[in-house]
């Protein structure tokens, strides 16, 4: 008798365990996601993705997603943790009549190197040798990874509310790496979803662009997987490139209220590169790109006209 009620304890036990991380992400449609935003912002991306659906490269057994448009010298934009091929768009538009832009969307890949293999098997399918690149936050990371790893391939490189190679990102969040692997998918999108609602929106200037891509991104569009391998990715050591050696024009672009970026990560990004420009915008938060996409792109082409 015993026996069948430890047992019955131990079924319900593991059921409600099963539960908790068998438990849906829950989902929410393109309409309801972006009901805030203005209604040509909305059908501005409903269209672009529309025009500019995803092609797909098959790399070491993952899938790359990446659009390519435009004429003219390519220029490369890697996004950061939670983005996709097509957080760029108003940006690549705006590009795209002087300027090849192409855009990628990170699969599960958990480390530099292979992220810099797919990028880099990208380009080659598209017969692209040398590109202009634009990197934001991981995105950012990887581009200084890519200059030290592929300078030939790069002409220019911006490094954007992003951070060099350190320990302290790894040291803060020793203990939710640890976690990550643990922790159910719902309850990682949640912590997503309060970001996005809370210190990413009201550092945005409560855009509310920001606040919808954040929320599409935690309501399914990107997996624990992603977000395991990009957060890998993030802590991913290398030795930064010497830039003036290289001969490489690179531009930092900040945001003195960025959310994600503290104070002395962007200072020590600034240290190791003392050679490069520094644009310093003010109170636009941790994607400039979207809530200010024509400052944002006359940034880059007048730095790329200077170079």
């Amino acid at each position: 008798m015993v026996g069948k009620v430890v047992l019955i304890i131990l079924s319900v036990v593991l059921l409600a365990i099963a539960g908790v991380y068998l438990y849906p992400t829950p989902q929410q449609s393109f309409a309801e996601t972006y009901a805030r935003v203005d209604e040509a912002t909305a059908v501005s991306l409903q269209t672009f993705r529309q025009n500019h659906p995803p092609q797909q490269l098959e790399v070491a057994g993952e899938t790359w997603e990446y659009t390519v448009f435009g004429a003219g010298e390519t220029v490369l934009f890697l996004h950061g943790m939670t983005g996709a091929y097509d957080i760029w768009w108003q940006v690549m538009d705006k590009l795209a009549a002087d300027y090849q832009v192409i855009s990628v969307t990170y699969p599960p890949v958990d480390s530099l190197a292979g992220m810099a293999e797919g990028v880099t098997a990208v380009l080659d399918a598209e017969q692209i040798e040398t590109v202009h690149l634009v990197g934001s936050s991981l995105g950012g990371y990887f581009s200084q990874y890519l200059v030290a790893t592929y300078p030939e391939r790069v002409k220019t490189a911006v490094f954007a509310n992003t951070f060099p190679p350190n320990n302290i990102i790894a040291d803060e969040n020793e203990t939710l790496g640890g976690l990550l692997p643990i922790i159910p998918e719902w309850a990682v999108m949640g912590v997503l979803k309060g970001s996005a609602e809370d210190s990413l929106y009201s550092a945005a200037g409560n855009s509310e662009l920001v606040r919808a891509y954040v929320l599409e991104m935690a309501y399914g569009r990107m997996s624990k997987a992603q977000f395991m391998a990009r957060y890998h990715a993030v802590i991913d050591p290398f030795e930064p490139p010497d830039l003036t050696a290289l001969g490489i024009p690179a531009m930092i672009i900040e945001a003195d209220n960025d959310p994600l970026v503290a104070e002395p990560l962007r200072e020590l990004l600034k240290t190791t590169y003392p050679e490069t420009a520094v644009q310093t915008l003010h109170a636009v938060g941790h994607f400039p790109y979207l809530n200010e996409p024509e400052l944002y792109t006359e940034l880059l082409t007048s730095f790329w006209n200077s170079n």
